[in-house]
């Protein structure tokens, strides 16, 4: 039985699917293959892999994930050995494009750079580029965002894949996207590599976009209003102390709509996600409000 397989690990079933569970950085990522054999779902099957050989071996108990890595020399090797010709299958690029959003002047605003190249030369842009063979999708993002706005050390976390054929005039582009959203006065951005320019932009005042990055953009949105139902992710954009005013103002910004003072405070306090600091500070000629923090050990309760 061969399939194509490039790590050591473990086939289980799961409703007729065999799934190949990888251990890659600490983390569990999962691959699905379809495959003819099929055997009882209490059972399971340790994996080798020689090139693309699949060498299997029934086990009694779960052991731990690992994962063997291979060199791109091996890889190539390999490939020969067995007459794999990747010129029989089409190849599109892939790319990662990055969303940093924070408030600013009271508006929800994202980075955006200004395109230096053709395609699209001269407009604005979610920062981005194309991936070396050499390094991971988050390391790419992390090397583009640098590269294009001088960004860096910031946390990014995996948002979606866009792949419609005709997304870029260039070729067949597929492209991950990465999001962060967070206080942009930590952050000294300038232009760099291709870009011609960098700058914030209102999200509910775009202006001309390269390739789908506006339906880009308005994905992020509705997934980060999506997020403050069960997430903590709005205190990304607050200082450590905070009023319930402030952190209301959040929500609306993000929201784009008024809420009811009472209602939210009544909510948000009976998620014990706040910790009152005993603090208390002056908002204008209203009379002191308290300052809150966030309670890091009830970050599971929304």
């Amino acid at each position: 039985m061969r399939t194509k397989c490039w790590h050591d690990g473990f086939l289980f079933l799961d409703r007729g699917l065999w799934i190949l569970y990888i251990s890659v950085q600490n983390t569990l990522s999962q691959r699905v293959y379809s495959l003819h054999s099929i055997i009882g779902s209490d059972r399971f099957v340790e994996v080798t892999t020689y090139g693309d050989e699949l060498m299997t071996r029934e086990k009694q108990e779960i052991p731990k994930p690992n994962m063997v890595v291979q060199t791109p020399g091996e890889d190539q090797s390999d490939a020969q050995e067995h007459h794999y010709d990747a010129s029989k299958y089409d190849r599109p690029s892939v790319t990662v494009d990055v969303i940093m959003m924070s408030l600013r002047q009271r508006d929800l605003q994202v980075l955006l750079v200004k395109r230096r190249l053709w395609p699209y030369e001269g407009m604005w842009a979610i920062p981005g580029g194309f991936i070396n063979m050499d390094e991971s999708l988050e390391e790419a993002a992390k090397r583009e965002l640098q590269e294009e706005t001088n960004v860096q050390n910031v946390y990014l976390e995996q948002l979606y894949t866009f792949g419609d054929p005709g997304r870029d005039p260039r070729t067949r582009v597929i492209t991950v996207v990465y999001f962060a959203l967070l206080n942009s006065e930590r952050l000294q951005v300038r232009a760099a590599d291709d870009a011609a320019d960098v700058g914030w932009f209102s999200v509910y005042a775009l202006p001309p976009l390269a390739f789908d990055h506006e339906k880009i953009i308005i994905y992020a949105l509705n997934r980060l209003r999506g997020k403050l139902d069960y997430t903590t992710i709005a205190f990304n954009l607050l200082p450590e102390q905070f009023t319930l005013r402030e952190l209301q103002r959040v929500y609306e910004i993000i929201l784009h709509e008024s809420l009811d003072k009472r209602n939210f405070r009544k909510k948000i306090l009976s998620t014990g996600i706040l910790e009152d600091t005993g603090i208390k500070k002056m908002e204008g000629t209203h009379r002191p409000a308290r300052l809150y923090r966030f309670n890091p050990s009830a970050k599971d309760t929304l």
